[in-house]
């Protein structure tokens, strides 16, 4: 079949484009087979490096890992006005201890009842419960759930992630969300976001519970994306907020 000269420049921008939206999209599509889900269990760091370093002889890490950290999205009912709005960090918080704890989200009244009492709590402690940055966030963890194996790590490395996810640890990251490639976000996306990392894959991407939409579970992104939006709250400048992430076991 002939091609007319007129078509050979919309034909490249055309085949442009849907390369881009592979290298986004493309996990959505090719159906990227999952590692089997690992419970909870307590996992010596596969090296000796310091807390929040690279890790070094990477190669002894898991080719890939994925942890059974049970989903919920941050609007349980898929009621996406205030305060569900804002309980992203909530929903990452709630993934993160029940996973630490053995224990499932059963269902949408467990998780509306608990994001709720996680925002009194917030509201108490802190007199809001918007945008709660990952300092706060660990509060939420040692206080209200009293859960002491909590810590931020400042500046960390794809390494330093994928040890501790090895070590079985949940990984919370504050990000700008609106650097964050997902089609299901309510567009632009939204300012300030938390997603929790549950696993890698031997391809390079992130396997997360993203709260942020009800398609959120399993949900991956490329390292790049995860390490380039990662930003703490910042009084609401999130672009320049800290990298830190929170490790919760």
């Amino acid at each position: 079949m002939k091609t007319s000269g007129k078509l050979i420049p919309v034909i490249i921008i055309l085949a442009s484009i849907a390369g881009i939206i592979f290298t986004l999209y493309g996990h959505f599509f090719a159906g990227t087979a999952l590692p089997s889900a690992e419970p909870y269990s307590i996992r010596p760091s596969v090296s000796n490096a310091p807390t929040g370093t690279s890790v070094p002889m990477q190669e002894k890490l898991p080719a890939e890992v994925n942890l059974a950290i049970p989903f919920t999205s941050q609007a349980p009912y898929q009621n996406w006005g205030q305060p569900y709005e804002d309980f992203c960090e909530e929903a990452s918080v709630l993934m993160a201890i029940q996973f630490v704890r053995g224990q499932d989200i059963p269902d949408a009244e467990f998780a509306d009842r608990q994001l709720l009492a996680i925002r009194n709590f917030e509201l108490g402690e802190f007199g809001d419960y918007k945008d709660t940055n990952a300092q706060q966030t660990s509060v939420i963890l040692k206080k209200f759930f009293g859960y002491p194996n909590v810590k931020l790590v400042s500046n960390p490395t794809v390494a330093d992630i994928k040890n501790y996810v090895a070590q079985h640890k949940a990984v919370l990251v504050p990000a700008a969300g609106q650097e964050l490639p997902n089609p299901y976000f309510k567009q632009p996306g939204p300012p300030y976001h938390m997603v929790v990392i549950k696993g890698y894959t031997a391809d390079g991407k992130f396997i997360t519970n993203d709260p942020g939409t009800r398609r959120g579970a399993d949900f991956m992104y490329t390292y790049g994306a995860i390490m380039n939006a990662m930003h703490d709250w910042n009084g609401g400048d999130v672009e320049h907020g800290a990298k830190v992430i929170i490790v919760v076991g």
